[in-house]
């Protein structure tokens, strides 16, 4: 076929299509300034509301019109100000009087039906409030027009305003139904809860539903705001939600190329159910992710429930289910299940599989009763329990993966008499992760009665007599408990390590009177224990080895103590003529008792061959027990200690007053304690111990505490007779801890205190406190404070203690000491940076870093964070707006490495 091809000049071509494009502007330049006609008529039930002019409205017949005014005035200074009432209209008119004001003038016509208020003019109606500059009511219609005014300078003089139920709105001009609620507004700003929207033309259809057109709205509450959505439409439904259509972002007015496809946010109040949006997450041992996705339901006044989850492209996946529930004056708890699948990607070279995955769970659960809802009884919860592994494997969490050491407690308490007798019956738990072992002590039940006085009589008269005050009291104890490793769970474990015991305690006490400057108190203490079980050991000539068994049944033994005690206080004061120290103070409070305890325990005493050399040890045959064991020998001697308090007086500089002092506490306490055994033929002193406590300038807090042994000890590190100052030496030091920890920070801007800072929430029970404080210290960067420029903790601990090994031959000693640092510093009014850090000397290495940058954005917030030292390394980069609306709206960047 042949193709016919014509020569043509460019312009022939060039200017029809640029007469096209015009034209094309020209149509959508104005589609974009002229108002739709469907969107903005008015809806008022078929009438046209619009007021032009002197337009005079339709009449209607049997129409009466009564009003009441007032006129106040008062000399050359009084204002025309018409006050009115009530303005009240036949039944065909409005079903409710309305209260008006102006400051200038009222005019009503009555041909018109119209009533005009001119002057900052008020009206009310039924939750309805109304001010502008100018209120026209047409009464034909039942329409009512605002508009606003001009100053002397042209500009915008009381503009509309209208309040309905709590919503504020204000318009340059406002034009509704009275009696349907709709109407149309121009440029109108209204605020819904916690988003500020600007509309060109708002159209309300119903008392809570209204359209916005060509509208801005922000979550930010400045004039000009940071940042807002541009949309063309937008639907509002008063406390329920707020829809748009395609919106594109706006920061610092410049628009951004980017567009969301629509806008859905949530205006209702208080608790409602919904979707929990999640959030993206990408790991090379996990796989890309999707976490804390899940669902809020509300099933009632008193129950919700909270359900997130994680999943990941390895296949790991983990769901925690949280319910919780509180009826004021009775109870109030929570419960979180969390079950996991991890599964990890083997990045050695030597793994024989290619993923390892570990099944494990989690449960939490608190209950609290209110103390007024059945006085005298009380139920209580607080547990932790789960698979050991379960903490190693929480993501983004080092505080949780280092946490190694848990107990739970459930706990039923009733009290008779006046608080005289006591019944606890409770379920304990306690678990190591490092060695796997759970132990469960189910049930504990101990009854317990207070300090009776079986000579006092019920009414005194004159001054007691010295034997009123014999005092006796119970105590008994039935303790059950199973220990098993989570590694190697089986029934037959469970009945194996099943152990007893019951113990009663019934000490008498007796105050005399006191003697001078002294107390003096004698006692006599009783105690019983029963156990079901018998620890025999038994050195096997065959294999050369020690052999235990356990022996079943049920055996008794019992300790009586007598002993005498006298305290007193001792007081000091050291007096300065220096101008700054004034004095200082020395309070002793020492204590001294004399003890007697028969041996009424050498039977369950034996002796055992540990080695095939023939060396022997004794052990007690209950050493092992749920009750452990009464020590072995009498006793007949001293217990003797002191403590010390040392105070400073010193010229207060806030003061100005010439003789104000203050007080300064330099040590709280520097205690030592000890005793010696007047009949023992060895090994009469007892080990020393010593407690320091002091807090330094108000900042520096400093606890110890250490044993010190007078005697040596042999090649098998067991205490021989052989005191050690006289060998030139103080003693042996067996145990003992230092921690030294403080707080610094500068002083806030805005002059307020912690306290006010951050008020503590009376209603939230310990366990909730401390989960709220656990997320601050995970998620430091949203919650840095910046009124506060900079703010440090350090945190120093040293322990050391000795421990005789499982060969009942050596003795092992153990050193830990760690450093926690955490703080953070504005590096300018805007920028923060902080992180922190745990250093553990023993292993001579970094076991935690955390650092964050933040950003303060007024209604955003930018964060950065990176652990790369850890069980988890990872980082994230968040940018949200700080609104809870608009929470979801946010660039998000995290990964996660699991240090394998």
């Amino acid at each position: 076929m042949a193709t016919t091809r014509y020569k043509t000049n460019i312009k022939y071509i060039v200017l029809p299509v640029l007469a096209m494009l015009l034209t094309a502007i020209t149509f959508i330049t104005d589609g974009k300034y002229k108002t739709p006609k469907p969107f903005f008529k008015l809806l008022t039930a078929g009438s046209d509301t619009t007021i032009k002019g002197d337009t005079v409205p339709p009449k209607v017949k049997d129409t009466s019109l009564r009003i009441i005014t007032d006129t106040f005035g008062a000399g050359d200074t009084a204002k025309n100000i018409v006050t009115v009432d009530t303005l009240s209209f036949s039944k065909d008119s409005i079903e409710s009087p309305i209260k008006y004001s102006a400051e200038d003038s009222g005019v009503l016509v009555i041909d018109k039906k119209q009533f005009m208020l001119y002057g900052k003019a008020k009206a009310e109606n039924e939750g309805l409030a109304l001010d502008a500059n100018t209120i026209i009511y047409d009464q034909a219609t039942e329409v009512i027009t605002a508009y606003g005014g001009t100053d002397t300078s042209l500009g915008a003089l009381n503009k509309p305003k209208l309040t309905q139920e709590g919503t504020e709105s204000i318009s340059d001009t406002i034009q509704f139904n009275l009696n349907s609620q709709r109407g149309l507004t121009k440029n109108t700003y209204l605020k819904q809860d916690e988003l500020f929207v600007n509309a060109e033309r708002f159209k309300k259809i119903t008392k809570d539903e209204g359209f916005g057109y060509r509208t801005r709205f922000t979550t930010c509450n400045l004039d000009t705001p940071h940042f807002d959505f541009r949309a063309k439409k937008i639907k509002i439904i008063n406390d329920k939600i707020a829809v748009s259509g395609p919106a594109y972002p706006e920061f610092e007015g410049v628009p951004m190329p980017v567009a969301i496809p629509f806008g859905i946010f949530p205006l209702k109040r208080g608790r409602h159910s919904g979707l929990l949006p999640p959030s993206f997450a990408s790991s090379q041992d996990f796989g890309l992710g999707l976490e804390n996705m899940g669902f809020y339901k509300v099933l009632g006044d008193n129950y919700d429930v909270t359900i997130r989850g994680n999943l990941y492209t390895y296949g790991g996946w983990s769901v925690n289910i949280t319910p919780d529930y509180y009826k004021r004056y009775k109870y109030k708890g929570n419960l979180n299940l969390a079950i996991q699948k991890t599964k990890i990607l083997n990045s050695s070279a030597s793994a024989k599989e290619e993923f390892s995955t570990t099944n494990s769970f989690f449960i939490t659960w608190t209950h609290n009763k209110d103390s007024k809802a059945r006085p005298g009884t009380n139920f209580s919860a607080s547990v932790r329990a789960g698979s050991t592994k379960y903490n190693q494997f929480v993501t983004n969490n080092s505080y949780t993966n280092f946490q190694n050491q848990l107990s739970s407690s459930i706990t039923w308490s009733k009290m008779w008499s006046q608080g005289k007798y006591n019944l606890n019956i409770s379920a304990n738990h306690d678990q190591n992760n490092n060695l796997g072992l759970i132990n469960l002590r189910i049930p504990t039940v101990n009854f317990s009665t207070t300090t009776l006085y079986p000579l006092q009589p019920k009414e005194f008269v004159g001054t007691p007599k010295w034997y009123q005050k014999l005092g006796v009291s119970y105590t008994g104890t039935v303790l059950n408990q199973i220990s098993f490793y989570d590694s190697a769970f089986s029934t037959r474990q469970l009945l194996d390590t099943a152990l007893w015991g019951f113990e009663h305690r019934l000490p008498l006490t007796l105050t005399l009177p006191q003697l001078g400057p002294f107390t003096i108190s004698p006692s006599i203490s009783y105690s019983e224990r029963w156990y079901g079980q018998m620890l025999l050991k038994n050195w096997n000539e065959a294999v050369d080895s020690l052999e235990t068994r356990i022996q079943r049944g049920f055996y008794t033994a019992r300790e009586v103590t007598f002993g005498v005690s006298a305290n007193t206080r001792i007081f000091g004061t050291f007096n300065f003529k220096s101008k700054t120290i004034k004095a200082l103070r020395h309070e002793i409070k020492p204590f001294i008792s004399m003890n007697y305890k028969p041996d009424l325990v050498s039977q369950y005493y034996k002796r055992v061959k540990i080695d095939a050399k023939g060396t022997e040890t004794t052990y007690s045959v209950f050493q092992n027990g749920v009750l452990g064991n009464y020590s072995q020998g009498k006793f007949g001697g001293i217990s003797f200690g002191l403590d010390n308090l040392f105070e400073m007086k010193v010229k207060d500089k806030k003061d100005t007053a010439a003789s104000a002092t203050k007080k300064i506490r330099l040590i709280d306490g520097l205690g030592v304690t000890g005793g010696y055994n007047l009949i023992a033929d060895s090994l009469n002193w007892s080990p020393f111990s010593f407690s320091l406590r002091s807090t330094l300038f108000e900042k520096i807090n400093i606890t110890g505490s250490a044993s010190m042994d007078p005697y040596g000890v042999d090649s098998f590190g067991r205490r021989v007779n052989r005191l050690l100052w006289k060998d030139g030496k103080v003693g042996r030091l067996t145990n003992g801890s230092l921690a030294i920890s403080t707080s610094l920070k500068s002083k806030s801007k805005d002059g307020k205190t912690d306290q006010e800072r951050v008020p503590v929430d009376e209603t939230l029970t310990p366990d909730e406190q401390m989960r709220q404080l656990e997320y601050v210290r995970n998620n430091p960067s949203e919650f840095v404070d910046f009124d506060i420029p900079w703010n440090v903790s350090l945190s120093f601990s040293l322990s050391f203690y000795r421990t005789l090994a499982s060969n009942l031959r050596d003795y092992t000693t153990t050193i830990n000491s760690n450093l926690s640092v955490n703080g953070d510093f504005s590096l300018t009014p805007k920028w923060k940076i902080g992180g922190n850090t745990y250093f553990d000397f023993k292993q001579a290495k970094i076991s935690q870093l955390s650092m964050f940058i933040t950003r303060e954005m007024h209604c955003w917030q930018m964060s950065i964070n990176v652990t790369p030292v850890g069980l988890y390394r990872s980082f994230n980069v968040s940018i949200s707006p700080k609104s809870g609306i608009l929470r979801d709206l946010k660039i998000n960047r995290s990964r996660f490495f699991y240090n394998q």
